[in-house]
């Protein structure tokens, strides 16, 4: 399996995978582009205010002698008006500003994440102008085709017959799937982490060693593919356009967000090559005729579970009943095709002889009549000899 050449496009700039999400750019080249788009804003602003400032600043100084006491208290409060913009504009450049702590800043930036969206979600959260939805039922149709996947197929490193490898297992799928049920996009972001940190425990308890990010990419894949969350590509669009940004470019949150687009787009891609089959056994497993061979029960280990091993044992001797059905059937219509062939031939050689030598049905002959008898046609014929008797 080659999981890194799916992830998607590298970015041009820096050489690291980028997201599609993020425009093919990777976190870091994301975060800079941001702060750039960011600052230009900020600068843009403050170059607004100040020409609005001057505009006031102007129109108050050649109305003044024209106008009254009424209209100088109106031009102050214009102008006041205008200050307290500038100073909003000037507050918000200040980002590093001691007066504002950054984390802070994050906080209430978080509280008004989940206020709004917990209101909004269900406008927000696919909406019909987008094709979300038919990206579900997409990649929930080609998950369920590759359910046949293996760990072995994927270079898994986790060993699920131990116990304590199991149960991270099955916690990692349990918080993909309750993505699905969170509201706010930080909550959401939190199962895929909660799922990524049970991953990497899996790994480490199974290989006795810290897990790399080679190891944890196929493991994400699998998990994806044996807990098939619901709505994946909504939930996915939806972090992406509401999430907090600096929260996706930054952090663990946002390298384990990138993974599992990653895994995402490696899964829609798959082919028999990425999984070292060829394409006829890739073509049969995807159709459901058959199934990969499971385990032998002479590589199980001693401490495996003897009704484990009976049904693996059974789902073989399935697996090995059904191809002999199907090479039967398949005999089967052969045999019949060739007897529908040769009752086709015949009869086309019978018809070809038919026609080339046509049968002729002749009248039937009149019979002829006794010699000694009375000739009523023609008599001129003599009449029949007579017995003569000679005395002696």
């Amino acid at each position: 399996m080659s999981p890194k050449s799916e992830r998607g496009g590298i970015h041009k700039g820096c050489g690291y995978y980028g997201n599609p999400a993020w425009q093919g750019f990777c976190s870091k080249c994301w975060r800079e582009e941001y702060h750039k788009a960011r600052q230009k804003q900020i600068q843009e602003d403050w170059e607004l205010a100040e020409r609005l400032q001057r505009e006031e600043e102007e129109a108050f100084a050649s109305s003044q002698s024209s106008q009254g006491t009424q209209s100088l208290t109106f031009s102050k409060f214009k102008t006041r008006k205008v200050t307290t913009v500038k100073k909003f504009f000037s507050a918000s450049s200040r980002v590093g500003s001691k007066k504002v702590p950054p984390e802070r800043v994050e906080k209430i930036m978080d509280q008004i994440e989940k206020y709004i969206m917990t209101r909004l979600y269900k406008h927000v959260f696919c909406p019909e102008t987008t094709d979300d939805e038919k990206k579900d039922l997409a990649i929930q149709k080609r998950i369920r085709a590759l359910r046949w996947v293996t760990p072995q197929m994927l270079c898994v490193p986790v060993n699920e017959d131990i116990p304590e490898v199991s149960d991270m297992v099955v916690k990692a799928i349990t918080d993909i799937i309750e993505m699905d049920s969170k509201r706010v996009p930080r909550d959401k972001l939190a199962c895929i982490t909660k799922c990524s940190k049970h991953i990497f425990n899996a790994i480490k308890i199974t290989k006795n060693e810290p897990a790399s990010a080679d190891d944890f990419l196929p493991t994400l894949i699998y998990i994806v593919l044996k807990g098939n969350p619901p709505r994946l590509q909504s939930n996915i669009q939806y972090i992406t356009r509401f999430c907090n940004p600096s929260r996706l470019m930054t952090g663990e949150d946002g390298y384990y967000f990138t993974n599992l687009c990653c895994a995402v787009a490696f899964i829609e891609k798959l082919d028999a090559q990425s999984l070292n089959l060829s394409q006829e056994d890739f073509d049969r497993y995807m159709s459901g005729q058959t199934s990969p061979r499971k385990q032998e029960a002479e590589s199980w280990s001693p401490d495996a579970c003897l009704g484990v091993k009976q049904m693996y044992k059974n789902l073989d001797l399935l697996s090995q009943l059904n191809e002999r059905q199907e090479r039967i059937v398949n005999e089967a219509k052969k045999l019949e095709k060739d007897l529908i062939d040769w009752t086709d031939g015949i009869t086309r050689e019978v018809q070809d002889i038919v026609e080339k030598y046509p049968l002729e049905i002749k009248p039937p002959n009149q019979p002829l009549a006794a010699i000694d008898s009375e000739n009523i046609e023609n008599d001129k014929l003599p009449p029949p000899l007579q017995p003569q008797v000679y005395a002696g």
